[in-house]
């Protein structure tokens, strides 16, 4: 058994629990009862225990451990990183995906609206002009309006679109293909 001493805390007496000289505990009951402590219970008996919220908890763990403190925070990093891979290969997959209807987008492009006769550096402007009216429709920009405001920026407004706006892209070109194998002007496949 140990030795009890009070002692003061901010006007209110504390009584605290020694194993050894000059070693006082406070108890947690006790803190609990003279401090008011929410977020902490602790009960005697056969299924007492002290409990308290998880925020406290840790908070205890590592103020006790430094090696708890490393652990948690590792186990933190691994798991931001293990998100961040998610999102990074979902936003790869819809980005995939984007680029597969592009290509579908292309094609329609490419045995409707280019005539045979046309080469080079005129293909490539009806190519970008069908791909900035879904750009204007889902950006609100042109390839090139975004690249003189993105100087810096290496890749291109498709690069940088998010998993939601490469959704939309996607449905978008698939839809614009089929309306261009159905003849359909460009004016009219805006609305």
């Amino acid at each position: 058994m140990g030795k009890t001493k009070k002692i003061n805390i901010d006007g209110t007496s504390i009584t605290v629990l020694s194993q050894k000289k000059d070693d006082f505990i406070l108890s947690v009951k006790n803190w609990i009862e003279a401090t008011n402590a929410i977020g902490l219970t602790a009960k005697a008996g056969r299924y007492g225990g002290t409990y308290g919220h998880k925020d406290i908890a840790f908070q205890f763990g590592m103020w006790i451990s430094p090696k708890f403190q490393l652990l948690l925070v590792k186990e933190y990093q691994r798991l931001k990183e293990d998100e961040s891979d998610r999102l990074k290969l979902q936003w790869n997959f819809q980005r995939t995906l984007a680029k597969v209807n592009y290509k579908i987008h292309t094609d329609a492009i490419k045995e409707n609206l280019i005539p045979n006769q046309l080469r080079g550096k005129q293909t490539s402007i009806i190519y970008a002009n069908e791909a900035d009216v879904l750009n204007v429709a889902l950006f609100g920009k042109t390839a090139k309006q975004w690249r003189e405001e993105n100087p810096n920026e290496k890749g291109n407004i498709r690069d940088r679109a998010t998993i939601q706006q490469l959704v939309v892209l996607s449905n978008l070109e698939s839809i614009n293909a089929m309306l261009i194998h159905q003849d359909t002007p460009q004016k009219d496949r805006l609305i």
